[in-house]
């Protein structure tokens, strides 16, 4: 063992140097990720980070966000204590106060709106990161409220509806025993590195890989097939891949007839999408639909990977999805080796293959009687499967004050910047009588709260974290929490003390709700606190296959619906379809504008600030391709300005022969070039609410000089 392993390796400080290693976690990225990290730490400050060798997740890799840490960590512009506004909201205007004086506020004024307008006039919300999400649905709940929401209005639940009107329960890709895998958008060298080993292997031993996607990505270098598609048009495709399949006779009719619901219905709705109506709607040559067809029907197993955000983040969004899910039943890769196995959420929407108590722990003071959450009237499909409010209809709510008053907002890492007609949200914000809002960084959403108190990440706090592969790991903070920064699960328990002292179990913190959910399993806080490294829960166990061909689907019929009961019951459309009012995405406008479309560098707003991360691309950059560049004349670096029916924006420009001509593709959460601000407030998809970031019709010329921001 070299010096440099048993250094790393040491729990004590090293008597030559004075540094430590010690182990945690990166919850920069979302939590089927959140990677093993070991920070070295010298007079009580992280000077590096690698990843954790030893760790059963990422096994000592780290992505570029991940290798940020110590950066992120250290940004300048970190909030160092509670503070009050005394300027206008959106101002800026702050003084500093003691965590003493700001809870004295919060209670005093959530407590006030709770009893002269109901507690269902105060809404809490969270956004990154989701670690405390557990405490913070209960806290509202306790405090009376049913307005728990959070970021996930705009990602991936909308996908475990569309499974849930459908299958029942979630189902995962069976790579191990594939024969062929069907990457839907699936992009992991930039969103879920840790995938991409995996993938090669798959490749090495003879796997086929079909991608779905409107960009070139690095992932589509390994693949056999490549559909590149329109923005928005995957339920289309999905249809016409499943017309090819029936008409060549390709079907597992066995599987359909015993195992399936509304396949008539569902076969009338493909009947409509022939070869060439397809090539007209997504742009895909009808050799290469024929193709796609032939290899997911014949090419089996085949399983397959359907990414949240860029199927479901359209106007037709969670009908793109299902027509995409019924592809497996189609062809009878659903629960059976080789394709896609259900499986069952544990803690924090993890598949780790255990029970956890989080649903019974967060819903137990649920408030009792027919109460209506922000959004459920207007999305009923969203108010059926979730829990929570729709976080786009936040903003009409305040301002409408319909169909009952919301009078005050406590958030924690809430991004303003995530909202379509962002303006709106804004003058939502102005109208509250009392915005709390919790984060990390001052934000343009920190700017409209009352109250402002300092968040910590996750190197100076712990916490309780599932993998996929069963492993449960309990982090210890390997620094102080700087300035006076404190945990958002101390910030919610503080508050809940005084706010809600009546549920006990809450008021005992973070470790006795993480205790009261794995207190079915052989592990405890305290336990796991004795590793330095995740354990195997002994519980976990891998799912098993077949069990729907046996004992049946979740669903009201028992079976895979190809025709959903539920939806039909909130009136909707039962059957994946691709509406004939969609089938020109770009609405009359020259082209299509894609926002939020992944970078290496970036995860939302919250690295644009992190200087190393942002030297990769100084400036935000629309996307365009070569074709469309060379007819406008125009060259890296030029400015144009986009114009949608929600407003303009003046941007440069990055020709790559990447996408698609008369498509646009631009990364969003730029305070300067706030691309989310280009969408009407009502450009969602109905059933869920979902914006349609990633599909809406704009106008491209050139503009005398950016909005954008250069540092």
């Amino acid at each position: 063992m070299t010096e440099l392993e048993k250094l790393r390796k040491a729990k004590i400080p090293c008597p030559e140097t004075g540094i430590t290693v010690r182990h945690t976690l990166c919850d920069i990225c979302t939590p089927d990720n959140h990677c093993g990290v070991d920070a070295y730490v010298l007079d009580g400050r992280v000077i590096k980070v690698e990843g954790t060798k030893e760790h059963p997740h990422n096994h000592g890799l780290l992505c570029t966000k991940g290798a940020a840490n110590r950066e992120y960590i250290y940004r300048e512009d970190r909030l160092r204590t509670p503070m009050r506004r005394v300027g206008r909201r959106g101002e800026g205007k702050f003084v500093p106060i003691t965590w003493d004086e700001a809870y004295d506020e919060i209670v005093r004024r959530l407590d006030a709106v709770r009893r002269e307008d109901g507690a269902d006039a105060v809404a809490f919300f969270s956004g990154y990161t989701k670690w405390y999400r557990t405490l913070l649905k209960r806290f509202a709940y306790s405090f009376g409220s049913v307005n728990y929401g959070t970021e996930s209005s705009v990602c991936f639940d909308a996908t475990f509806m569309a499974w849930a009107a459908t299958t029942g329960s979630f189902a995962v890709p069976d790579l191990d025993h594939a024969a062929t895998y069907i990457g839907w958008g699936y992009g992991p060298h930039y969103s879920g590195h840790l995938s991409v080993g995996g993938m090669q292997a798959f490749k090495e031993r003879g796997g086929r890989l079909l991608i779905v996607d409107p960009k070139i990505t690095p992932a589509v270098k390994m693949a056999d097939l490549h559909l590149q598609l329109k923005p928005g048009t995957d339920g289309a495709l999905a249809l016409g891949i499943a017309k090819v399949i029936l008409d060549n006779g390709w079907a597992d009719m066995d599987y359909v007839e015993k195992h399936t619901a509304g396949f008539e219905e569902y076969r009338a709705e493909v009947q409509k999408f022939d070869l060439k109506t397809v090539e007209e709607i997504t742009g895909v040559a009808p050799n290469l639909v024929a193709a796609a067809a032939e290899l997911i029907a014949t090419g089996g197993p085949a399983c397959m990977h359907q990414s949240a955000s860029p199927i479901t983040q359209h106007r037709n969004g969670f009908q793109n999805y299902r027509a995409i899910l019924a592809l497996l039943a189609l062809t009878g890769n659903y629960d059976c080796p080789g394709g896609n196995i259900p499986i069952h959420f544990t803690y924090n929407y993890q598949a780790a293959g255990f029970a956890t108590r989080e649903r019974e722990y967060t819903t137990a003071t649920r408030p009792a009687g027919d109460r209506t959450r922000i959004g459920a009237d207007r999305f009923p499909v969203w108010n059926l499967f979730q829990d929570e409010f729709q976080a786009m209809d936040l903003s009409r709510q305040i301002l409408e004050g319909t169909p009952y008053p919301v009078k005050a907002l406590f958030a924690c890492g809430m991004n303003l910047l995530m909202f379509p007609d962002t303006d709106r949200l804004r003058r939502a914000l102005e109208k509250l009588d009392f915005f709390v809002d919790i984060d990390l960084f001052e934000t343009p959403c920190t700017r409209y709260a009352d109250i402002v108190l300092p968040a910590c990440t996750s190197f100076e706090r712990g916490e309780y974290r599932v993998y996929p592969s069963g492993h449960s790991f309990y982090t210890k903070p390997v620094i102080d929490p700087l300035y006076e920064s404190r945990s958002d699960a101390d910030i919610i328990t503080d508050l809940a003390r005084r706010l809600t002292p009546e549920d006990t179990l809450l008021c005992q913190g973070y470790e006795a709700a993480i205790d009261y959910i794995l207190q079915d399993l052989s592990i405890s806080v305290a336990g796991l606190k004795e590793s330095e490294f995740p354990v195997m829960t002994p519980e976990a166990r891998p799912p098993r296959v077949g069990l729907t061909r046996t004992q049946g689907c979740p669903t009201p019929s028992g079976k895979f619906e190809f025709s959903s009961t539920l939806l039909a019951r909130c009136g909707v459309n039962p059957v994946p379809n691709y509406p004939e009012n969609l089938r020109r995405p770009e609405g009359g406008r020259k082209f299509i504008l894609a926002t939020g479309v992944r970078l290496p560098n970036a995860l939302h707003s919250r690295l644009h600030k992190v200087p190393w991360l942002r030297s990769l691309r100084p400036e935000p950059m629309a996307d365009i391709s070569l074709a469309d560049a060379a007819r406008l004349e125009l060259e890296r670096g030029d400015t144009v300005r986009l114009t949608t029916d929600g407003g303009s924006l003046c941007v440069k420009v990055n020709p790559t022969s990447t996408v698609l001509p008369g498509t646009v593709h631009l990364f969003h959460g730029y305070e300067k070039a706030n691309v989310n601000a280009l969408l009407p407030a009502d450009w969602l998809d109905p059933c869920t609410g979902f914006p349609a970031y990633k599909s809406i019709g704009c106008d491209m010329e050139k503009c005398p000089a950016p909005d954008g921001e250069k540092g």
